[in-house]
């Protein structure tokens, strides 16, 4: 990967013309992997490569560089370039710190979209279109973390996209909101961008603007619920796929997290209203003092890009009304037991340090933290007590949230819920730990993408459950429905049954224990 900006290539000079010309006329005859290719988009000429699937372009830029004035406001249009701009690499990705789920980062000029797009004999030339929105808690990931190959060849246009993350994406601060009315939020206007720019310019890379889906895990999730809120985003996506991002449907109100932008600006040295001494902060001092805790960073309820909280939207039918697919995977809490615990060195081997971990991980009061420790989830009923804590945290943190939206939703719209159960799942993030990953957080997204740096190998049978994941996706996409002739029914959910579709191997399978699994009647109660 580069770690700069991307720069238009100087030769527009005839022999360079012609050369593009030649490269054009070949690509119609067949793919030939590494050779050049060129489009148009409003800001100039872009110059991609093919691939043995089709096209990729690469760090195009969909909005100008967020730097300088820029920082913290709205993203502007592009200005465009003069030439040939090389889209056969990646453009940096926003700032970060290391991590198990993004590279490092300083660069701010980071909004670029990647568009990869099939062979001529699967394109029907006007494609439906996939945008992928990273996951990450809104502090780490990139775009090209995600080979789209799986999904391109059965007939896709895939866009990726960075988008601001971090308090550079998220902060709220009373100075900014004095500018124009809100702050935070930064990350998702980004997003909003860039579906914009999909909009305006997909049609040349053979992707219908008028069937766009957008999908994300994780916090890309959690950014599609709030594309589904928020009224700006209406219009500029068709259908929504939400994969673990139903972790919180009640969102901060704006000035209720502007405690974390005051803190970063103290700790920097800026005085309270000094907006200027923040935007002439360094990358590395905002990244040192960003960190909000295991939440990671949130959306934020400002008025103006989301009017009121995923919840209240869902339950009143306030939202951009489209076929919603939403789904969760069964160990969920497997990734941050792991993060947050063994790997840490917090070892949870006892009802002591079972109970505790519940306290400190819920901020759950310690009696109700003991009768769910003894009564609701015992160690006796799971292979350990580090198991029984994964399940607590799958069912309060995602599972349950995710049957509240779904079953909301399917008030309004076509709805179709899934649950990711296989126990097998490759780990391709963290080393292993004192108890199985099994179907963890973010286990699903490799069965519908070649993940960066990962060299698992499927089984025969979980490779078979990645391509059926793949149609029932791309199916999704191409009509709103995921039924496709030779994989197993899924019908819609029925808020009176909780139908689920587990995705398991070798068979995906219709299960209708749901909220008795995960105890949601229980949550419920409380």
């Amino acid at each position: 990967m580069q770690n700069q900006t991307k720069k238009p290539l100087n030769y527009l000079n005839t022999l360079g013309l012609v050369s593009i010309a030649l490269t054009v006329f070949a690509s119609t005859a067949g793919a030939v992997p590494g050779q050049t290719i060129v489009n148009t988009v409003d800001q100039g000429i872009v110059q991609g490569v093919e691939t043995e699937y089709g096209q990729k372009f690469l760090g195009i830029p969909y909005a100008a560089a967020p730097v300088g004035d820029l920082r913290w406001k709205a993203p502007q249009p592009h200005a465009g370039w003069d030439g040939f701009l090389d889209a056969s690499e990646f453009a940096p990705h926003c700032p970060q710190v290391p991590s198990p789920f993004g590279e490092p980062s300083v660069d701010e000029d980071c909004l670029y979209l990647n568009i990869y797009s099939s062979l001529p004999a699967v394109s029907s030339g006007k494609d439906p279109v996939m945008v992928w929105f990273h996951g990450g808690a809104f502090i780490y990931g990139q775009s090209d973390g995600y080979d789209p190959a799986k999904l391109v060849e059965q007939g896709i246009v895939v866009v990726t996209v960075n988008y601001r993350i971090g308090a550079l994406g998220f902060m709220a601060h009373p100075a900014l909101t004095a500018e124009s009315g809100a702050s935070g939020n930064y990350g998702l206007m980004d997003q909003q961008a860039a579906l914009r720019w999909v909009r305006d310019n997909i049609k040349r890379f053979k992707g219908d603007p008028d069937n766009v889906t957008i999908f994300g895990n994780s916090a890309g999730g959690h950014s599609v619920h709030a594309h589904l809120v928020s009224p700006g985003s209406g219009g500029l996506f068709h259908r929504a796929i939400v994969q673990s991002g139903a972790y919180l449907l009640e969102q901060p109100a704006m000035a209720d997290w502007e405690y974390l932008g005051l803190s970063i600006a103290a700790a920097a040295g800026c005085p309270t209203q000094d907006t200027a001494c923040m935007r002439a902060l360094s990358v590395e001092d905002i990244l040192a003092n960003q960190d909000p805790g295991p939440s990671g960073w949130l959306p934020v309820v400002d008025g103006q890009f989301l009017p009121m909280t995923v919840a209240a939207a869902f339950y009143s039918g306030m939202f951009n009304r489209v076929p919603v697919m939403e789904g969760t995977t069964h160990d969920e809490y497997a990734l941050f037991t792991a993060l947050y615990f063994d790997l840490a060195g917090n070892f949870i081997t006892d009802l002591n340090s079972y109970i505790q971990a519940i306290v400190n991980a819920f901020g759950i009061p310690v009696d109700l933290a003991v009768y769910l420790a003894t009564v609701i989830y015992p160690i006796s009923a799971y292979a350990s007590a580090a198991e029984a804590f994964v399940a607590i945290g799958t069912d309060i943190v995602f599972a349950c949230n995710a049957l509240g939206a779904t079953s909301m939703l399917s008030q309004f719209v076509p709805v179709y819920t899934y649950e990711f159960n296989d126990p097998n799942a490759p780990q391709i993030f963290l080393p292993p730990v004192s108890f199985p990953y099994k179907a963890y957080h973010v286990s699903e997204v490799q069965y519908l993408f070649n993940i960066r740096n990962s060299s698992q190998l499927f089984t025969p049978e979980q490779a078979d459950l990645s391509d059926i994941m793949v149609r029932y996706w791309t199916q999704f996409a191409t009509a709103g429905d995921p039924n496709v002739l030779g994989n197993p029914a899924w019908p819609g959910f029925n808020p009176m049954t909780f139908n689920t579709l587990s995705l398991e191997a070798p068979t995906p399978q219709i299960i209708n224990d749901f909220a008795l699994d995960h105890k949601c009647d229980f949550w419920a109660s409380l």
